[in-house]
């Protein structure tokens, strides 16, 4: 009877076994990981990537601003002629800058003057400055109705520079030489004579013209104030009747003794706008030469060839008013 129990015990506890699988065991969950940190680069590297890297520019200097947006905010055909008349680099030389008083020698058809307008801002006085009303009549092409139109240049001129409507741009003033007005004394930073001073030299042995007109610009001028010039330049072994003016050239010599005998010092030369391409012979004058192209109007041959030359070779030079 016993061992018949305990069969049937043993049969039930297989039964269990068998019939009701056993629990699955929980999950295990895999040990973490510690992040792995990339490795520093190596000096070598670093200065790899540092080579790569583009170099981060400067801000640009708002005066430098202005002017190169006046600039690019010209006509096309003005920006032609920046390769050889360089104007950011010609008035950053003479030190211009927004706000001042400049006079302009010789104002013409405005190529400088509306730059200059544009540049210098509402802050800012350009004044034109003309020749004596003498000078007119000696170039011998000037008809007699132009040359007394020039009688009332000095009101005209500012007139007609504020037709240009130049936004955010100066004021404008005008006088002759030789009739400086009392109130226009030591009121300008910054005098500019660009290719202005020929016809001055050209008639002073006769007439007399230029000491008069370095006088008033030395009048004009505030103490310490500046004198750009950039002129058509004469080389020195050139003969120096050839070299008066009357071809447009004349000697850095000569300029130079000029000025610093009416009371102007010698700061700073460059050649910002040199051409050695440019070199005249007695026969030749400046107005062979772009933009005039004077002579061959009939010969193609010799206008390409004045064309390959370029813009007259030209001195600059930085001149200060002795205190």
């Amino acid at each position: 009877m016993f061992k018949k129990l305990l069969l049937m015990g043993s049969l039930v506890t297989a039964l269990i076994l068998t019939g009701c699988p056993a629990p699955e065991p929980p999950p295990v969950e895999p040990p973490e990981s510690p992040p792995v940190e990339p490795p520093e680069p190596a000096p070598a590297d670093l200065d790899q990537v540092a080579e790569e890297l583009p170099e981060a520019s400067p801000p640009m200097d708002p005066h430098q601003h202005r002017l190169q947006t006046v600039l690019d905010a010209q006509p096309e055909a003005v920006q032609a002629r920046y390769r050889y008349r360089n104007p950011a680099e010609t008035l950053n030389f003479f030190a211009i800058e927004p706000g001042m008083t400049v006079v302009e020698m010789l104002p013409g058809g405005g190529w400088y003057s509306r730059i200059l307008a544009g540049y210098l801002g509402p802050d800012g006085t350009l004044v034109g400055a003309n020749y004596p009303q003498a000078v007119w009549p000696l170039f011998g092409f000037m008809s007699q109705e132009r040359i007394a139109q020039m009688a009332t240049w000095a009101d005209d001129w500012p007139q007609q520079a504020r037709a240009w409507k130049i936004e955010d741009g100066a004021s404008f003033d005008a006088f002759v030489l030789g009739e400086l007005p009392e109130d226009r004394v030591e009121t300008a930073d910054a005098v500019l004579l660009i290719r202005a001073l020929h016809n001055l030299v050209r008639f002073d042995a006769e007439h007399g013209f230029l000491d008069p007109a370095l006088s008033d610009i030395h009048a004009v001028l505030k103490p310490g104030g500046i004198v750009g010039v950039v002129q058509h330049e004469a080389r020195p072994d050139m003969p120096d009747e050839w070299a008066n003016g009357a071809n447009g050239y004349i000697k850095r010599s000569l300029v130079i003794e000029r000025f610093e005998a009416a009371g102007f010092e010698l700061v700073e030369q460059s050649d910002i706008n040199a051409n050695p391409l440019d070199q005249p012979e007695v026969e030749d004058s400046v107005w062979r030469l772009p933009p005039s192209l004077r002579g061959s109007e009939e010969d193609h041959e010799q206008r390409v060839a004045m064309q390959a030359i370029g813009e007259s070779h030209r001195m600059t030079l930085k001149f200060r008013k002795s205190d």
